[in-house]
């Protein structure tokens, strides 16, 4: 369960320099390092560090398609190993969240040959296309089946033949990709013969109906494969093709394959297969090296946790594929909370080692980069302020001390692009009250090479502050206040608080843009609103596994009862209007918002929820399950999560808003909510969009008729304005 619109609108403000000619979402660096491609017009360019010259080295007139003399445009590009050929991937295509079907096309720099892949098979139907380690094939996958083209004689050979809608080879099911970040489901063999792949069958999944009655005359149903919490995934096995033959050999992971998941499978340097395998209540996981010849199994490292185990998207976002190993191989990192911490550990290769690197009473965020040849590992964290985010590194051998990189002057969230050598780095900066700015360094020095067009300038006027609240229970909760303009200490304000609450993101960070209200249409602080966001226990905040892991089976319950208690404290304040105290939130913070409403109805007088989970048996089982447990062993803690339990508390004006189409989160949950709040002869105002999906962004005016609904209600129901 993603928190769109609020992530998106952060990526925007510390990530803009990444967004401006870079395919893919981030610096395409060289192998080495010392330099990266970007798309510059049309061509790609080779930009050379740390002088910044630039050579054209494909340009697009190369790219150009000789039937319609059009050149290619460039959503991403690959080159092979020897960077003699070029993949380009154009003409994307959304599934789920992201456009990862399309077109490829390979341009060979030898002869400047341009040829689309894959010929005969459905336009913008193929995913992940990568080259064999020497160049000489390219892999990819179409319609639920895993192909392979050479590329001088482009021979396409169908490696897996039983793909289906329901039987998946090389990629993923609604569920793993939207909770585990797995999208990508095959991987080439070190000696390029093999490709190892997922294979999902969710033969046994139910079909959830989504229903379009605005497309056609007569309607239509839209079938997702959605395991619903309590419901069994998908079975889920690893298998190893040969790509001469087309033979798959299924590798043997002990356990029942329904009831475990592998989120994660790599090669080793050896020519084995490393894989992740966690239990269906993801509280115990296990790696297991696999013989690709004979597919036995060797357990390497087992971990346990009485509440849940992160997988690496949760740690490493930006590259969730690969395995980091080092020391030539003899080790790979790990990232664990066994002792409850987020702490990065160097594990041996058989596993039968482990050393913790990062030492002390703090969490790594997530890790930046490793530098094998000075034996470092690059990290981002926050020992001493929550919202904030600096570079640090330690040594691999776990000898060294922890050594911060980011500038001491410069205090609030830092953000890091590090080239392969760990030698350069793009580094953006910001707080909630300094401006962006980015700006190109080489580590460790963290002098600047290349100075940010866009200066970092405070500002002095600000009205934004970080914030903390402590409640009665002795809980401080980080939180950003954005004060009206002006501001009359005398005088008493509407509160707007924003929320999510849940273990799948935060909301408060100390970066400058993320504090807001951004569904409004208007000057919010000139209208005289004040504005309010909070993180509690629950939220992944670099706090410590106690702190996140405290929600464990109380979604709904601890998380909402923080955020009340924490608004009795707000109300105290001289310059507060208890009567107008607004509470908002999407997705997740629609739930929150829903159960805000219902359970302390004294303290929250308006509510606008947003496709919210108003009911915890509806939404998706690895999410559920994860947070909540199995519902056959605990279904009184899903009942007691669950807004629709709540409902007959509503007193206040509430705004309820969904879209038709969402496949995230089920138009199924505002009218089981509709159905308790008509029962209880509630008054409610309620949104359709048809169609729209968990983000509503579809359909000519969505976007500009949602900010004009929330704008509308709010100042209807709790207008601006000091009194």
């Amino acid at each position: 369960m993603r928190l769109f619109f609020f992530i998106l609108s952060i990526f925007f403000v510390i990530s803009f320099a990444y967004a401006k000619a870079q395919p893919g979402g981030g610096i395409k660096w060289t192998k080495e390092g010392n330099g990266f491609y970007e798309v510059e017009n049309g061509n790609i360019v080779l930009v050379s560090l740390p002088t910044f010259s630039k050579k054209t080295i494909v340009t697009k007139e190369n790219l150009q398609i000789k039937e319609t003399k059009a050149s290619l445009y460039i959503k991403n590009f690959f080159f092979s190993e020897d960077g003699t050929k070029l993949l380009v991937y154009t003409n994307s295509k959304k599934v789920w969240r992201y456009e990862t079907r399309g077109d490829y096309w390979l341009y060979n720099t030898t002869d400047n040959s341009l040829t689309q892949l894959g010929k005969g098979l459905p336009t913008s139907s193929l995913m992940f296309a990568k080259f064999s380690p020497n160049g000489s094939k390219v892999a990819y996958v179409s319609q639920h089946n895993i192909y392979c083209e050479d590329v001088v004689t482009h021979y396409i050979s169908k490696l897996t033949k039983d793909g289906t809608d329901k039987i998946i080879n090389g990629t993923f099911d609604w569920a793993y990709e939207e909770e585990f970040g797995c999208r990508d489901g095959f991987r080439w063999g070190n000696d390029g013969k093999q490709i190892a792949y997922w294979q999902i069958d969710a033969t046994k999944i139910k079909y959830f109906l989504l229903l379009n009655t605005t497309d056609s005359i007569y309607s239509f149903t839209k079938p997702v494969e959605y395991p619903k919490v309590g419901e069994d995934p998908s079975v889920c096995k690893v298998g190893v093709v040969n790509i001469v033959n087309g033979e798959t050999k299924w590798m043997n992971v002990p356990g029942d394959s329904i009831q475990h998941y592998i989120p994660r499978m790599e090669w080793t340097p050896n020519n084995e297969i490393i894989v992740q395998q966690l239990n269906r209540k993801q509280n115990e996981s296990k790696l297991y090296a696999l013989n690709p010849n004979t597919g036995d199994a060797t357990l390497l490292y087992k971990e346990n946790d009485k509440a849940w185990i992160d997988i690496k998207s949760r740690w490493n976002d930006d590259n969730p594929t690969g395995w980091d190993y080092i020391n030539n191989n003899k080790a790979f990192l790990w990232v664990s909370e066994k002792d409850g911490w987020r702490h990065i550990y160097s594990i041996s290769a058989d596993g039968k080692k482990e050393t913790l690197l990062t030492k002390g009473n703090y969490d790594i965020i997530s890790i930046s980069a490793i530098d094998k040849e000075h034996g470092l590992v690059y990290f981002t964290a926050s020992p001493n302020n929550a919202t904030q985010k600096y570079l640090y590194r330690v040594s691999l051998n776990g000898n060294g001390k922890l050594e911060l990189v980011s500038p001491l002057t410069e205090k609030g969230t830092h953000d890091y692009s590090i080239s392969p050598n760990g030698a350069y780095a793009q580094h953006i900066f910001s707080s909630h009250n300094y401006t962006p700015k980015d700006e190109w360094v080489n580590l460790p020095a963290h002098q600047v090479i290349k100075e940010s067009v866009n200066k970092s300038v405070l500002e002095k006027e600000s009205n934004v502050e970080m914030i903390q609240v402590t409640t009665d229970d002795s809980v401080t909760l980080d939180g950003w206040m954005v004060k009206p303009i002006p501001f009359d200490s005398t005088k008493k304000y509407p509160v707007v608080f924003y929320v999510y609450t849940e273990p799948g993101a935060t909301t408060v960070s100390d970066v400058y843009g993320s504090a807001g209200t951004f569904l409004y249409n208007g000057d919010m602080p000139g209208d005289g609103y004040l504005q309010i966001s909070l993180d509690g226990r629950g939220t992944p905040s670099p706090k410590g596994a106690a702190w996140r892991k405290s929600i464990y089976k109380k979604v709904g319950v601890l998380n909402v009862y923080d955020q009340a208690m924490a608004a009795k404290k707000i109300l105290k304040w001289n310059y507060v209007d208890s009567s107008r105290i607004a509470v908002w939130g999407w997705s997740g913070g629609g739930s929150t918002t829903l159960n805000l409403m219902f359970q302390y109805p004294n303290i929250y007088k308006t509510g606008i929820a947003i496709a919210p989970v108003a009911y915890r048996l509806s939404y998706d089982n690895i999410y559920e399950e994860r947070y909540m447990g199995l519902p056959q062993e605990g279904k009184e803690d899903y009942m007691k999560a669950s807004a629709i339990t709540y409902a007959k508390g509503l007193k206040g004006n509430l705004l309820l808003i969904h879209g038709t189409g969402d496949d995230n989160v089920h138009y199924q949950n505002s009218e089981l909510l509709i159905n308790e709040l008509v029962k209880y002869n509630k008054n409610f105002q309620f949104m359709s969009y048809p169609n729209r999906t968990h983000s509503l962004r579809e359909g000519v005016g969505t976007s500009a008729h949602l900010r004009n609904l929330f704008t509308s209600y709010l100042k209807e129901h709790c207008p601006g304005g000091g009194r």
